[in-house]
């Protein structure tokens, strides 16, 4: 048998190879081919400086920056100009928070400012525009505009999560590289310009909405109108900034089912299956991280735009009888603005949920599996098994999954405490002479702290039957 060793490629020390079958299958009529990913081919320094060595792999190289930040970059720098997200990026594709960063210094100044400012106007108290009756409802609109103030609590609590965020957003990076390495290309994300026209559209908005209320319901000074703007962009940033992340989810998801289709047509997919499973499974983690990392955040905005929607709604109920005025334009914009926010945070939140898990089970339901040998059926097997066993739903720390259940839920408990506060105000008797109206106003105010806080009891009591129930 003649041996064939004259390779220039390779060293002389290597196994002879007869008639290009290996030694080892001598004797053997049968050949086993396994469906794997072949073992790379080492590169080995050439023997002669003509010949010609194996190329490199230039499929990979070092990202310069993370393509999901820079989709979403244009709503990160209005919150950080703002104060509220402190995040530093030492190196590109790599995101960490310090305490001791300028970035968090900045955010700490700005931050202190701002309540040192709300503190120094709490002097000179925003003038409702009340009629000489001094109604419930005209109660109701004053603690209106209190509450307004309370996302000032939200920043902190940001500040929080900020060092979660970051480790999200490297999460993002690890997930770019494995599908560039799976797929050999960038990730498919374009969400910049939307991004840009959240960031340009949603403060100019706010500032329209704030400045239509005060006009409609309060005498107001310019400089009592700038913690009122500052904390509705903060608001409605915050929903723009959820948005852009759940929409970079459901991108992700429905490009990496569309590539996974792809790749079952080819034959033998056994090892790609695998793959993807291994890449879907970084994507349904991302999903629960972005709940996680956001949890503290969203579950006090989500109940801020409950009560906001709650009051303004009352107050737009209680001038039935008396026809609408001006002063409820005001009322009307801000249930209106907060009903949309809450439900495009619930909405958005269902919608990349459905896309990462059960777009993924429709194309694995849908595989034929009678040509894939037996190993590719077991990966699809397994796959599908995955799907089931990792949850995908986007949850609040566990307190509750934001999908469209929610915002159903939210909406049929407000139903029941507007009727509370409806039968507050038919109870209150009307003053008929001028010495009764201060005790009318008394009654007013100590009526309206019972409503609410009988409201925020039966809130508690609600949230904590739910919660039993579960366990």
């Amino acid at each position: 048998m003649s041996l064939y060793t004259s390779n220039s490629l390779f060293p002389t020390s290597m196994l002879a190879i007869p008639n290009g079958q290996p030694t080892q299958a001598e004797g053997k009529r049968n050949s086993i081919f396994l469906d794997v990913t072949p073992a790379r081919t080492p590169y080995l320094k050439p023997a002669s400086p003509n010949a010609v060595g194996p190329l490199k792999n230039n499929l990979m190289s070092d990202i310069s920056r993370d393509i999901v930040y820079e989709n979403v970059k244009p709503v990160f720098t209005i919150l950080r100009v703002m104060g509220v997200l402190p995040l530093t990026r030492p190196s590109p594709g790599f995101n960490q928070f310090s305490i001791s960063s300028p970035s968090m210094i900045y955010s700490a100044v700005a931050y202190f400012s701002l309540v040192s400012y709300v503190l120094y106007l709490s002097l000179h108290k925003v003038q409702i525009l009340k009629t000489s009756e001094g109604k419930f409802e005209e109660a109701v609109i004053e603690y209106l505009f209190t509450v307004y103030l309370f996302p000032m609590i939200v920043v902190p609590i940001f500040w929080y999560e900020t060092s979660k965020i970051g480790n999200v957003l490297n999460d993002w990076v690890a997930f770019e590289i494995a599908y560039k390495k799976l797929s050999g290309r960038a990730l498919p994300v374009r969400l910049y310009k939307k991004s840009l026209a959240i960031a340009i559209v949603i403060p100019a908005l706010a500032t329209a909405s704030v400045v239509v209320t005060h006009v409609t319901m309060v005498h107001f000074k310019l400089g009592q109108l700038i913690p009122y703007v500052f904390l509705e962009i903060l608001t409605y940033i915050l929903g723009g900034y959820w948005y852009l992340l759940c929409e970079t989810l459901s991108v992700c998801a429905t490009v990496l089912a569309e590539d996974f289709q792809m790749a079952l047509r080819h034959v033998g997919p056994a090892g790609k299956v695998a793959e993807y499973r291994a890449l879907w499974l970084r994507l349904s983690k991302l999903a629960r991280d972005t709940g996680i990392s956001n949890c503290y955040t969203f579950t006090f905005v989500s109940l801020y735009l409950f009560l906001i929607i709650t009051l303004s709604i009352y107050g737009l109920l209680s001038q039935i009888s008396e026809g609408f005025g001006v002063k409820d334009i005001g009322l009307a914009l801000t249930a209106c603005c907060s009903i949309c926010l809450l439900f495009f945070i619930c909405d958005e939140a269902h919608y990349a949920s459905h896309n990462v898990r059960t777009n993924f089970q429709k194309k694995l339901l849908m595989v034929e599996l009678s040509w894939m040998n037996t190993d590719a059926q077991t990966e699809v097997s397994m796959f599908l098994r995955a799907t089931e066993m990792n949850p995908s739903q986007i949850s609040l720390g566990g307190f509750f999954d934001v999908n469209r259940n929610l915002f159903k839920s939210l909406l049929a408990t407000m139903v029941t405490y507007l009727v509370v506060l409806l039968q507050f105000q038919i109870s209150i008797p009307e003053d008929t002479s001028g010495d009764e109206g201060d005790y009318s106003n008394t009654t007013s105010s100590s009526t309206i702290t019972e409503a609410i806080t009988t409201t925020m009891t039966t809130i508690l009591t609600t949230v904590a039957a739910k919660k039993k129930k579960k366990h």
